[in-house]
């Protein structure tokens, strides 16, 4: 027998009730979702929506923290080598995100210890300015989500970091027998498919009525979340994916440059 670990799974019945929540509806079969938000919409339209955005969402691996957590999982299990290039493939988009981490998790194998071990002995560690990004979006009464491909255990302790509530953040969650050892991970959350970001955010405009909603991260699949995202920015601060800086209409390596574009309103 098999449980899921302790932290428990903040998001609700409300997944079950996603609807087509894009804004731009009509012109879906014209256009792959993830050009709609760079080919109809400009540079200072993109600015504009993020200086007026009812939510942001980010990216946590390689955006808000500097490193991508299954790669220092990895790597703390001794399979580090293993894995990297899978993970270099799964963010560049070469191959659907639910098999990269189906793989990934194969090589693993970790045990709940060494997930709780790694996050004692090694925290994740936050990328220069977020923090005061997400301390100036709060004052704003912006709310801030965390959406994310990876383990719901390490998000959470980085959401504490930045004061964003748990039921704010949507990640994958790891499944262990009794006796600790790895036994896979939920697949039925929508974070584990390839535009499982995009689903979440769908969910979340219909559930708090947002118009608004920004996606930013270093990912293909923060890009594909765009629609229904309102605005994607793509973020390049710890590393750089040619496939998503050349379509981003915006491309920004600091947090920086998005407190700076807060201060204009």
């Amino acid at each position: 027998m098999l449980h899921f670990d302790s932290l428990r799974l903040s998001y609700s019945k409300d997944l079950t009730k996603l609807t087509n929540a894009v804004p731009v509806a009509s012109f879906t079969t014209l256009y792959p979702a993830n050009i709609l938000c760079t080919t109809m919409a400009t540079l200072e339209q993109t600015k504009e929506t993020f200086r007026r955005a009812d939510a942001v969402c980010f990216d946590v691996d390689s955006t808000v923290i500097r490193e991508e957590g299954i790669d220092e999982l990895a790597k703390f299990c001794g399979v580090g080598d293993a894995v990297r290039e899978m993970t270099c493939n799964a963010m560049g988009g070469s191959v659907t995100f639910k098999k990269a981490l189906t793989d990934r998790l194969s090589i693993i194998k970790c045990s709940r210890e060494q997930v709780n071990k790694l996050i004692t002995d090694h925290p994740p560690q936050l990328t220069p300015g977020i923090k005061e990004l997400v301390d100036r979006l709060h004052e704003r009464n912006v709310k801030v989500f965390l959406i994310s491909g990876g383990f719901r255990c390490i998000v959470e302790h980085v959401a504490s970091q930045l004061s964003i509530p748990h039921d704010n953040v949507y990640a994958n969650r790891l499944k262990f027998y009794f006796n600790g050892e790895f036994a896979g991970f939920d697949e039925t959350q929508p974070t584990a498919e390839s535009g499982g970001k995009g689903r979440v955010i769908s969910m979340l405009k219909e559930k708090y009525g947002f118009e608004k909603v920004v996606m930013i991260g270093d990912g293909a699949t923060d890009l594909e979340a765009c629609p229904p995202a309102s605005a994607f920015i793509g973020f390049g601060g710890n590393v750089v994916r040619p496939q998503v800086k050349e379509r981003s209409l915006w491309y920004v390596t600091s947090f920086g440059e998005l407190l700076k574009e807060l201060e204009m309103i």
